[in-house]
């Protein structure tokens, strides 16, 4: 079986200079790498906020997805690297408000740091178009 991939960039500085892909489709499988809300001027959208970073990223993840002919109930995986687990309830109310009903596979993990303190989540994303969802 062959399968076409077509990279995606985000338009963050370090994806050309480092020479890494946000978002690659591989067929019908899409994968967004680990994100930041680092903006493309380079600075920290909602530094030290972990909500609003939640937000910021997955609303990214969404638009990414758009580009590439897929949605978000598409999304079956999301992975949440935090600095610190007693942000969770921020990060989850920020999902909750993108995917409650879709209910995709959502892991949360503590790490000790991010790239820049004021960064406090990073975050993955999988999806296969054209999936549906039935109830069990």
């Amino acid at each position: 079986m062959e399968l076409e991939r077509i990279n995606y960039a985000s338009g963050a500085p370090l994806e050309e200079k480092a020479g890494y892909s946000r978002m690659v489709k591989v067929g019908p499988f899409i994968y967004i790498g680990g994100t930041t809300s680092v903006q493309p001027d380079g600075s920290v959208y909602g530094e030290n906020d972990p909500y609003a970073q939640t937000k910021y990223v997955l609303e990214k993840h969404v638009d990414l997805l758009k580009r590439a002919g897929a949605q978000k109930e598409d999304v079956i995986r999301i992975k949440v690297y935090t600095t610190d687990m007693k942000y969770g309830q921020a990060i989850a109310k920020a999902y909750t408000e993108i995917f409650k009903f879709i209910k995709p596979l959502f892991t949360m993990v503590g790490t000790p740091m991010l790239n820049r303190p004021t960064q406090l989540v990073e975050i993955e994303t999988d999806a296969v178009m054209g999936t549906t969802l039935v109830a069990e």
